[in-house]
């Protein structure tokens, strides 16, 4: 059986491991242009939990380990590859839920629980991804669960299982296969639950490649001194309640004494009428089945059972938000918007557009579940619309939806130019399904080219891509690669422009000087048909020398 604090440090290796490998991952991704996040992606998702997972103490359970850690992937849970590595683990939680020690059928339950949270969430499942790795896994867990109750085997079984599958995903997808990779999203799951069996089988706690810079430092510890009171939490619950003697009571210091053998802070009041009894301690149960020897419990005041260490940790909680000086808006009109966008000029159209809160951000800097919640709360409004405005994002906008009691109406924007798009078609007389319709119409009519680099070298169609050399995205996907980026501007803008296209907008990163992007737009103006204008904007993004939108 593993125990809370076995599982505990598990986790928090995983977390190293991942952390120490996240580049290896990274460079796994089969496009080269420099959005290799997948590593970065899941290891601060996993790496959001080890702050709190470092502040629980060896009494703690597997269920609360699991509930724990589940919850902290979910709020820093970023990109795709984290919000699958998220909706994993918050399936492993309901697993354990209630569990002291984790057996084999408890993790077999649990990995089940993930992989089909993980499935349910995603609205196309592909395999050959982390979906696969995962589900086999799963399924060795419980073939491997059936023909033993040795945690440690059953551990061996399904990293061999994974480790097997992940090779297999090189045939599984074609990108994949050209590229000759494993899928990165895969191999990240593969390490992480690699690292968490080495703990369970005795090994070490891994240690960190790197050193944590000063800043990180100064956040941790600001939280380890106001989570100080952890260390005095023996017990769990405080439990608080008064009898009215029976006839013939037992001597209350019998009942005093059987309380200090189950927990500790024991106060027992005696009078000639009432007993009023307060104690910490794991057993609240046994506390008032004990109790009932001396008297019966009165209605005024109840008994009362409270969860310290769930009081302490929302104490961290507000803490940490008063530190970071976050206070929710209150609702004070019927529509608001969050846009997700990074570059000075970007961040400025969208605010004149009408965006309350913009969110830094997008690729190779994927915000988290937190950010965007924090965002929405933020945002002074009773509906509030998401404008992701990247595909990595948009799982985790969704995620941030589940967290809040507002109204959360997350469009599915996949680039810049789609969410400027959908924001220009909101009306704010209409209603919210009215809006969703016409904003989603209105992006849809959006093509999007984009002009960037080759962050490393690779491959295309059997064609070898040198690092620097420029790459021309026609809606997501690799289209061709050139040498200079003003003739893959206009070769990318031909190809995107249609019979009835009307308008082209250029949109010049920090990259582009203000000389270099007049005379793009010049030259596109000349080499487009005269029904088609052309219009320039500075949006200062990093990674993209041009976004380019098309309508």
């Amino acid at each position: 059986m593993i125990n809370g604090a076995l599982l505990r440090d598990a986790i928090i290796s995983a977390a190293i491991t991942i952390n120490n490998r996240k580049r290896e991952v990274d460079e796994l991704n089969v496009y080269p242009v420099p959005d290799g996040d997948t590593g970065t992606n899941m290891s601060m998702t996993i790496g959001n939990s080890v702050s709190e997972l470092k502040r629980m103490p060896d009494t703690v359970t597997a269920g609360e380990v699991a509930s724990a850690a589940a919850s902290a992937f979910l709020r820093g849970a970023r990109g795709n590859s984290g919000v699958i590595l998220s909706l994993i683990f918050r399936g492993i939680s309901k697993g354990l839920s209630g569990c002291k020690e984790a057996g084999c059928d408890d993790f077999a339950k649990a990995l089940e629980l993930g992989v089909e949270a993980a499935y349910k969430a995603v609205m196309k499942p592909v395999e050959g991804t982390i979906l696969t790795v995962s589900k086999a896994a799963a399924n060795k867990a419980r073939e491997a669960a059936a023909s033993t109750s040795d945690t440690t085997l059953f551990w061996h079984d399904v990293c061999e299982e994974a480790e097997k599958v992940l090779a297999q995903t090189t045939e599984m997808l074609p990108q994949l296969k050209k590229a000759g990779v494993v899928d990165a999203g895969g191999m990240g799951f593969t390490i992480i639950i690699k690292a968490m069996y080495a703990v369970f089988n005795g090994g070490a706690i891994a240690e960190p490649a790197e050193k944590p810079a000063v800043a990180e430092a100064s956040v941790d510890t600001f939280k380890s001194a106001v989570s100080q009171y952890d260390a005095d939490i023996t017990f769990t619950y405080c439990t608080e309640f008064m009898l009215r003697k029976k006839e013939n009571c037992p001597d209350p210091f019998m009942l005093r004494a059987y309380l200090e053998t189950i927990g500790d802070c024991v106060v027992l009041v005696d009078d000639e009428k009432i007993i009023k009894v307060h104690v910490h301690t794991d057993d609240p149960g046994k506390a008032l089945q004990k109790a009932l020897e001396f008297g019966y419990f009165i209605n005024d005041p109840r008994p009362k059972i409270e969860n310290m260490r769930i009081q302490h940790e929302n104490k961290v909680k507000e803490a940490e938000a008063a530190e970071q000086g976050f206070v929710p808006a209150e609702p004070e009109k019927q529509y608001g918007f969050v846009a997700v966008a990074a570059g000075h000029g970007l961040e400025a159209m969208f605010t004149d557009l009408g965006a309350d809160v913009v969110v830094k951000g997008g690729q190779t800097m994927n915000p988290s579940t937190d950010d965007i919640l924090r965002a929405i709360l933020s945002t002074p409004a009773k509906t509030v619309f998401v404008l992701p405005n990247n595909k990595n994002i948009i799982m985790a906008a969704e995620q941030a939806v589940k967290l809040t009691d507002r109204s959360v109406c997350v469009l599915q924007t996949r680039t810049i130019p789609q969410g400027i798009s959908a924001m220009l078609a909101f009306d704010e007389e209409l209603s919210l399904a009215e809006n969703r319709i016409n904003m989603t119409k209105a992006f849809e009519k959006v093509s999007t080219g984009l002009i960037t680099y080759a962050a490393r070298d690779s491959e295309f169609e059997g064609h070898p891509i040198r690092e620097g050399e420029i790459l021309a995205l026609d809606n997501g996907k690799l289209s061709f690669t050139e040498r200079d980026i003003n003739k893959a501007t206009v070769k990318l803008v031909k190809r995107l422009a249609k019979g009835d296209t009307s308008y082209v907008t250029l949109i010049h990163g920090a990259d582009v000087t203000e000389e270099n992007a007049e005379h793009m737009q010049q030259l596109l103006q000349s080499k487009l048909s005269d029904k088609i204008e052309v219009m320039l904007v500075n949006g200062g993004q990093p990674v993209y020398y041009y976004m380019i939108s098309v309508e």
